[in-house]
């Protein structure tokens, strides 16, 4: 069947000029996925005496590799009604499967703000990037083989300039990083059970999807921006993209440092912790900025599902800060 399958993709390939600059990719790329998969098979489902660390390296891979897909075929032969449900979906799909391998972090962005909180090791972060970027260029040749009539493209979408892209993605990346942070670092939200922490980082994608795709297709992912990038191997706007979604990371990090002072006490200090007024207040100055700024974007794009949109990111921003302020988000 691969056989067969890569065979036809050569001959949908040959002879277009503008393909075969990158047809050898969207050919090879997609065997790197057959052994992974029945690799994660064995480790994660039969759970081998296999390491750990490579069960982890793996789910990465295989999450990333869903993801990707997902985002790949939903931009080349998707509905713009239902594209950004789609990807979240997938999302939070992968992230409940392989959460308990590997932490379900499926991008770059959200693997560096762990390491610079310290909750994942600086030599696993960089494991996991390897993963993550070779799972989303197997998904994207993948796409680039099924849909080689429609390849895949990354840059802002007319009328809209490159700052309009660089501004969304920094800040959808930086709510993702920090909803991440929250629901699967936090040590309070984990005390209080975090069994929502999946559909809250999926929902993210849902919320800034529909409000950021007619302006930047919405990445929002290292991974995701190189893959769609994949025509000129990341180095076209996906190299962008990357630079402003790594600075949302960071951000992501200072804010949750600012709101979670919590996290560095020791346990008796931590239960009697309270947030003080100062930090509810950035709270709900935090929260009500990033749902508002959904609804106005969704406003101005005439979204299609402006309503849905407005909910997802209304409920992360509220299980992400629920416990620091009560998440009012509203007058």
């Amino acid at each position: 069947a691969t056989s067969s399958f890569l065979q036809a993709s050569a001959a949908q390939l040959h002879g277009r000029d503008e393909s075969n600059s990158y047809g050898l990719a969207a050919i090879l790329l997609p065997v790197l996925g057959v052994f992974p998969a029945a690799m994660v098979l064995l480790l994660v489902l039969r759970r081998t005496s296999a390491s750990t660390r490579l069960a982890s390296i793996i789910a990465e891979f295989v999450g990333t590799f869903v993801l990707m897909f997902t985002v790949g075929c939903c931009a080349v032969d998707g509905s713009n009604v239902w594209n950004p449900l789609a990807i979240g979906s997938a999302y939070m799909a992968m992230v409940y499967a392989l959460g308990q391998v590997s932490g379900g972090n499926l991008n770059p962005a959200i693997s560096l703000a762990l390491g610079l909180i310290g909750d994942l090791p600086w030599s696993d972060v960089l494991n996991y990037w390897s993963a993550q970027l070779l799972g989303g260029l197997a998904a994207a040749g993948c796409v680039t083989a099924l849909h080689s009539q429609q390849p895949l493209e990354l840059g802002p979408v007319a009328p809209f300039a490159g700052c309009h892209a660089a501004c969304v993605e920094m800040l959808y990346t930086f709510m993702l990083c920090f909803v991440a942070l929250n629901c699967m670092s936090s040590r309070r939200i984990i005390a209080d059970g975090n069994g929502f922490y999946a559909l809250a980082i999926g929902f993210v994608m849902v919320a800034g999807g529909y409000a950021a795709s007619p302006v930047s297709l919405a990445a929002f992912n290292p991974a995701i921006a190189i893959g769609l990038d994949i025509k000129r191997f990341g180095f076209g706007w996906g190299i962008w993209y990357v630079l402003f979604e790594v600075m949302g990371a960071f951000l992501a990090v200072t804010f949750f440092g600012i709101l979670r002072p919590e996290e560095g006490l020791t346990p008796d200090d931590f239960a009697s912790y309270k947030p003080t007024t100062n930090t509810k207040c950035m709270s709900e100055f935090l929260g009500t900025f990033l749902v508002v700024f959904t609804i106005g974007l969704n406003l101005s794009v005439n979204s299609p599902a402006m309503a849905l949109s407005a909910a997802a990111a209304l409920m992360c921003m509220t299980y992400s800060l629920g416990s620091v302020s009560g998440a009012h988000f509203n007058p």
